[in-house]
């Protein structure tokens, strides 16, 4: 199948249709068959190299000098990234976010990482909450040993309740609250664990060079 946002649509409304649902200890939902035949491997295959992380970790942010996006370079260079983002800014896929999902996120930008994370990787539990208004983790690894390399869930006093399943073309979705934990345990990495982190972010969002289309806030119409 051809890696065209159409496609993309497609995939991502089937998907949405067929969330599961979970309510404890926050509501989030799983979806499968996220993107078309071929996406993931095609994104796995972008030419950007997995960022050493000098021994710190704990938050992303602290090594913002080599984060990827699919940013607007990225969009003219990777038919791959222009699909997603595409697919992702459409009112037709914004108008099921919010229905599906309980969200509001007309107004916002578009944000969309490209994360390749290597062993000695750890997220802290955060929330997300306060400039992002949803967001969506794309797992892509197709490597049989990062079945265990999930998003850890926790409850609001950070206490460790679960783990998402880790398995190509599926996702993690919620919206962000003060409840809504989440991080990566420390554990074995063996290669890249690779995935793709979509948000939509208010315009309170200062990095505006790793927006897909910084100009363009999200309209239904």
């Amino acid at each position: 199948m051809a890696h065209t946002t159409e496609a993309c649509l497609a995939t991502l409304l089937s998907s949405f249709g067929a969330a599961e649902r979970h309510d404890a200890p926050y509501r989030h939902w799983l979806v499968a068959k996220c993107l078309p035949e071929g996406g993931v491997e095609a994104i796995n295959g972008l030419p950007f190299p997995a960022p050493a992380l000098g021994g710190v970790s704990g938050k992303r942010e602290v090594h913002n000098a080599t984060r990827k996006y699919f940013d607007v370079e990225n969009r003219s260079k990777h038919p791959i990234v222009a699909a997603v983002a595409e697919a992702f800014q459409s009112p037709t896929i914004t108008r099921q976010i919010e229905k599906t999902f309980s969200t509001s996120i007309e107004g916002t930008y578009l944000r969309i990482e490209y994360a390749q994370d290597i062993n000695g990787f750890w997220l802290e539990p955060h929330s997300d909450l306060g400039v992002k208004s949803f967001t969506y983790l794309l797992y892509t690894s197709t490597e049989k040993s990062h079945a265990d390399l999930g998003t850890d869930i926790y409850d609001t006093d950070k206490r460790h309740v679960g783990r998402s399943p880790f398995r190509p073309n599926t996702a993690m979705i919620f919206v962000p609250s003060k409840i809504t934990m989440h991080g990566f345990e420390p554990r074995n990495i063996e290669g890249v664990r690779k995935s793709v982190i979509v948000n939509y972010v208010t315009s309170e969002w200062r990095a505006r060079e790793q927006l897909a289309f910084p100009d363009q806030p999200i309209r239904h119409s």
